[in-house]
């Protein structure tokens, strides 16, 4: 169990070091299908709870009988999955992006009780949105369409210490945004995995199933209106 552990930190460390080589230099892949799957193997493995959630409680002494059941997402903390489900493609990735500038604030928040781990779910983060970012970009239709830069890591800041008073409320505070977190990067890959199709295939076949329905009205529309403009000779009844 520890050796799969350590196994899946260093793929997440050199998945994280890898996105952010390819961002630094300020690249883009043009293929809609080779960013979705990059995108998609970011996404499973930042729900693997593993990663975050796992050495915390085992850190924090929360993985005993009664408190586990303790470490259960608050509500409304990240987005659901039908919200995420409703959003277009741009907003979903809008979404993802501003979620995940508020998880690097709050990783910063943990660095003492996850020193390690939490610094490399930084880089898997960072990774992830420079990949966010070139997928908006490829769903513009072209590079030169948005001339923002990739969003920036956000400030390390200070943490902030917690009275002693309030170490076990910490701890289940901390133990819930995890646990949100992991099920919010669930439901992203979720999401991911319905986009197939590649961005102009999936809007042609949009315009086309929207327009057949007023194209067949208008046809019933028309039908009588032909009808009816022809002259019937006086005497005979119409056929």
């Amino acid at each position: 169990m520890r050796a799969q552990c350590v196994r899946r930190t260093l793929l997440s460390l050199v998945l994280g070091l890898l996105f952010l080589s390819t961002a630094a230099k300020g690249k883009c892949s043009g293929k809609y299908h080779e960013l979705l799957q990059q995108l998609r193997r970011q996404a499973d493995l930042m729900q693997d709870t593993s990663m975050l959630l796992d050495p915390y409680i085992q850190m924090q002494g929360l993985d005993t009988a009664g408190l586990k059941e303790h470490c259960k997402e608050r509500p409304e903390a990240f987005p659901s999955e039908g919200a995420l489900r409703g959003l277009s493609r741009r907003g979903f990735l809008r979404t993802l992006d501003t979620t995940l500038d508020l998880v690097l604030h709050r990783l910063t928040d943990l660095q003492q009780d996850l020193p390690e781990a939490q610094h490399h779910a930084k880089l898997n983060i960072r990774g992830l949105r420079s990949n966010i970012h070139c997928m908006s970009q490829l769903l513009l239709g072209s590079s030169e369409a948005e001339t923002a830069e990739p969003t920036q890591p956000a400030p390390v800041a200070t943490p902030r210490p917690t009275p002693p008073s309030g170490a076990f409320q910490h701890k289940l505070k901390g133990c819930r945004f995890l646990s949100g977190y992991h099920r919010f990067m669930h439901s992203v890959g979720q999401v991911l995995r319905e986009w197939e199709d590649s961005p102009s295939r999936s809007r042609s076949r949009s315009r086309r199933h929207s327009s057949h329905p007023a194209l067949q009205r208008g046809a019933r529309r028309t039908r009588p209106f032909r009808r009816d403009r022809r002259r019937v000779p006086r005497g005979q009844l119409p056929r």
